[in-house]
């Protein structure tokens, strides 16, 4: 079902930041802050997104083999600390603070892991001594000057399930994401060290890219099954490079002249999985301008709408290019609003994720103005997934007003539950007058919030006059519930 949209707004639309932590690209500013500076940099990121209508933060809780939470498999990461396996001090769970936080703004958290790459150099030195590499070096490769996990092996797979598995056991996440680095890019006259592991473990192959194209099925489709057994309301969601493959190289392929494909370079058969449904939503990187020659935005957008194969659809945009891409396109503000403005054009599209969170803070070319102003005036929910299926919130019983002082409250009971049927937030909106109007106009929403009380004096809507409230409940499946009774109140 495509999302609801009132005019030029959606009421269900996909606003995600990913928040990079590999090299301290977003988060922290730089290795060794106290717990203090952690949280004050994460709680002003999330108010900046908050102020920007974002309802979803990616978030890089893997970016090398290691950890920005305390993990029994992983050393904590030196982005965070200085140095890996140190914990922060004081000692706390960051990725905790960051869940609280983000959940409390009604803003989702997926969580962003790296599956295979353990080093960004040969600096073998960086690694924690109770790193896995000095316990079982033989599932690791050195590519360039980076070393990896061999995908081909039982052993890799089996490591990241459990990695996966204790993510989504023991946080309130709402989903587990991962990017466009399986395989890595491919360096010039170097073949991937995988010609043992291919000669031992052939599983049946004769040709090494269809081996290496199963090994990467296989960890998708055993980590979904991994997730859906742990909370079945938790997503799985890829972010793939913007090329499925070149149409020279297949019929099916994009109108392009890229010099990397997911299919051909990367071994991610992305339309498998999302034609068997392994993946629950994919944010295809569309980093490229409008009109660029070997990879126009434009052919790639109408490509992707085409071949979603009816799962959630997400663009990804390179906000980042509004300060560091050259081409004219990027200097003439804005290209992320001609290409939010384009994406609307297909009903396909289910929202957009930003890369990365750092445009937002220094606005770049007006970017949170142009999103406040205009397509990010008014909140969204996320949209429901259509590769879940799920069950309704219960409706929100007792709404009602109570006086204090000055000040008028509006509440109602919480909505309880078990197995994702539980709220995760309310949805608050009013209507001028004395009958409710259109709840699928996000101009109506006047709050979204996960307490079940509302001080309608402090609103930034500045209500005047008789309005008629309706609550609605949010559960973890994203489905929301059927209209509360109405109640009318003058303010």
């Amino acid at each position: 079902m495509p999302a609801l949209v009132c005019g030029q707004h959606k009421k269900f639309e996909m606003r995600a930041v990913w928040v990079a932590t590999v090299a301290n690209i977003d988060f922290p500013s730089k290795p060794g802050l106290s717990a203090s500076e952690q949280q004050q940099e994460i709680v002003l990121l999330l108010n900046q997104l908050t102020a920007n209508n974002i309802n979803c933060i990616v978030m890089q809780v893997r970016p090398t083999a290691d950890a920005f939470y305390p993990s029994l498999h992983e050393p904590w990461s030196h982005w965070l600390t200085g140095q890996q396996g140190e914990s922060p001090k004081p000692y706390y769970d960051p990725l905790e603070f960051i869940i609280q936080e983000a959940h409390k703004r009604c803003i989702e958290v997926h969580l962003w892991l790296n599956p295979y790459r353990v080093t960004m150099n040969e600096n073998l030195n960086l690694l924690s001594k109770n790193h896995l590499y000095f316990k079982n070096k033989n599932i690791f490769v050195k590519y360039g000057s980076k070393y990896y996990f061999d995908p081909g092996l039982d052993e890799t797979r089996q490591f990241l399930n459990l990695v996966v598995k204790d993510l989504v056991e023991r946080y309130d996440i709402d989903a587990i994401h991962l990017d466009d680095y399986f395989y890595p890019y491919p360096e010039k006259g170097k073949d991937f060290p995988d010609a043992e592991t291919f000669r031992k473990f052939p599983r049946s192959f004769t040709n090494k890219a269809d081996w290496r194209r199963n090994n990467v099925n296989l960890i998708i489709s055993e980590l979904q099954q991994t997730i859906k057994t742990t909370k079945g309301w938790v997503e799985f969601g890829i972010s793939p490079f913007g090329v499925w493959r070149n149409k020279s190289k297949d019929p099916l392929g994009s109108n392009t002249q890229a010099g990397i494909a997911n299919y051909d370079d990367l071994y991610a058969d992305i339309l498998k999985w999302l034609r068997e449904g392994t993946i629950d939503y994919v944010a295809p990187q569309l980093y490229w301008e409008i009109g660029k020659k070997v990879a126009d935005y434009k052919i790639l957008i109408k490509w992707w709408a085409e071949n979603s194969y009816d799962k959630n659809l997400y663009i990804g945009l390179f906000a980042s290019g509004l300060k560091v891409n050259s081409a004219a396109a990027w200097k003439r503000p804005n290209e992320i609003a001609r290409q939010l403005a384009l994406n609307r054009q297909f009903e396909q599209v289910d929202g957009a994720m930003f890369f990365s969170a750092k445009p937002f803070v220094a606005n770049l070319q007006g970017l949170n103005d142009t999103l406040n102003a205009n397509y990010y005036k008014y909140p969204a929910l996320n949209p429901i997934n259509r590769n879940i299926a799920g069950r309704q919130s219960a409706q929100v019983q007792n709404l009602a007003i109570i006086n204090d002082s000055r000040e008028k409250f509006l509440i109602w009971n919480k909505n309880k539950g078990t197995d994702g049927s539980q709220a995760a937030y309310y949805v608050v909106y009013a209507f001028k007058g004395k009958k409710t109007g259109d709840m699928n106009n996000p101009e109506n929403i006047v709050a979204k919030t996960t307490d079940n009380i509302l001080n309608l004096s402090k609103l930034q809507h500045n209500l005047h006059g008789r309005y008629t409230f309706v609550v609605t409940a949010v559960n973890r499946f994203r489905i929301e519930s059927q209209a509360s009774k109405t109640i009318g109140e003058k303010l």
